[in-house]
């Protein structure tokens, strides 16, 4: 187990928290085996070892503690090993499939992808080493243990074979199977002989048992703070496609009429943002902090005529950040709508903590697509 397990009273802790749950699993099913939801492991394991909660955040760690990136398992475990889900790319589908013919370029592509994200996830959060920890469960019991959380290495590659399905490889430390149908990756996860396993007593009439904390209980007000998704590509033309402008938005530094810095830069704002959320961003010229994903922290505030841009200042600041440390690009080299399509995001999400904080972290492709199709639904209904 890695150092953050060397509190014992945390993870005493975490295997209470752990077996609580369990024993409720009579609530969903009548199986021997526990349930624990995804969602409620992360949140268990954030909870007890004050690591930072990243699941929402669309990237590939679960969480982070320190500089180190946590992805987050559980599954059930019936023998030694469990092939299980680590990747999704929907949005690369059509360009996978067109690969098909081609095992080795196809695993070539599944691996830059997949390691690209890993990469990115990296930078943006200032992660220095990742590991797999794992929630496994058998009748009665769970199994806790950790694993690497490596790239693909290409160089290795071996024993690549496809089936109607799927295609299957390994490199040089791990066994990969991607799926065509649903374009998602799996890995083969091997229970080590060093592991953490505990018994859980599954309740067999756990209702009672929440109906008096629920009479018991009482609530606090918590707090919920707003939310919107902003695309990192213009919305003006759709009919030509998701295009990150040449001249303009995180390309602004290229524009004509007047010498340009290389870090003049802006996130571009669609009206529907303010038409829908009028009070979300302060006014124009009206500086607020924004908070990145790694902590950092930069002045910001919203320029230009209705508001339609999200700058820094220094102005830079952006540009050093986004461009220059996550995406890795060189001065004077232009976004295109590519590069976001490769590591898998195409917006932010901006967070409202207050009326003088904000919180920025990426969203994955159509993010904002979604968003504005919910917020239209939303305004139809209140209408009505």
């Amino acid at each position: 187990m890695i150092n953050i397990y060397s509190n014992i009273q945390e993870r005493k802790l975490y295997q209470n928290y752990l077996q609580a749950i369990a024993s409720l699993s009579g609530l969903f099913s009548d199986s021997k085996i526990p349930f624990v939801h995804y969602r409620t492991a992360e949140n268990i394991f954030c909870k007890t070892f004050k690591a930072e909660n990243l699941s929402r955040a669309d990237i590939a760690y679960d969480a982070k503690k320190n500089k180190l990136g946590i992805g987050l398992k559980t599954f059930i475990l019936q023998s030694n090993s469990s092939r299980e889900k680590i990747a999704e790319f929907n949005s690369q589908s059509q360009e996978l499939g067109t690969l098909k013919t081609d095992k080795l370029k196809l695993v070539k592509k599944i691996t830059e992808l997949r390691n690209n994200r890993i990469i990115f996830a990296n930078r943006t959060y200032d992660v220095e080493q990742g590991i797999y920890h794992c929630v496994t469960r058998q009748k009665n019991k769970i199994s806790i243990f950790e694993t690497d959380y490596e790239p693909i290495n290409f160089q290795f590659i071996k024993n690549v074979k496809t089936t109607q399905a799927s295609i299957f490889f390994e490199d040089n430390k791990t066994e990969y199977s991607f799926n065509f149908s649903k374009s998602t990756l799996y890995r083969k996860f091997y229970k080590p002989k060093k592991s953490i396993t505990f018994d859980v007593e599954i309740i067999h009439e756990p209702y009672e048992i929440i109906l008096k904390l629920f009479n018991e209980y009482t609530f606090p007000s918590e707090q919920l703070y707003q939310q919107v998704i902003l695309p990192l590509y213009s919305t003006l033309n759709r009919k030509k496609g998701k295009i990150v402008p040449e001249k303009s938005g995180l390309n602004q530094w290229n524009a004509g009429g007047r010498k340009r810095n290389v870090g003049e830069v802006y996130i571009p704002i669609p009206k529907k943002i303010h038409k829908f959320n009028p009070t979300f961003f302060p006014n124009r010229d009206e500086n607020f902090t924004l908070i990145l994903p790694n902590n950092e922290k930069l002045s910001a505030k919203l320029c230009q005529d209705n508001r339609k841009a999200l700058m820094t200042n220094p102005n830079k600041a952006l540009s050093e950040w986004l461009l220059r440390k996550v995406l890795k690009l060189s001065p004077g080299q232009l976004l295109n709508y590519n590069h976001l399509k490769t590591i898998g995001v195409d917006s932010v999400k901006i967070t409202k903590l207050n009326k003088n904080n904000y919180k920025i972290d990426f969203s994955k492709i159509n993010s904002y697509e979604n968003f504005e199709n919910l917020q239209i639904q939303n305004s139809k209904i209140l209408k009505n």
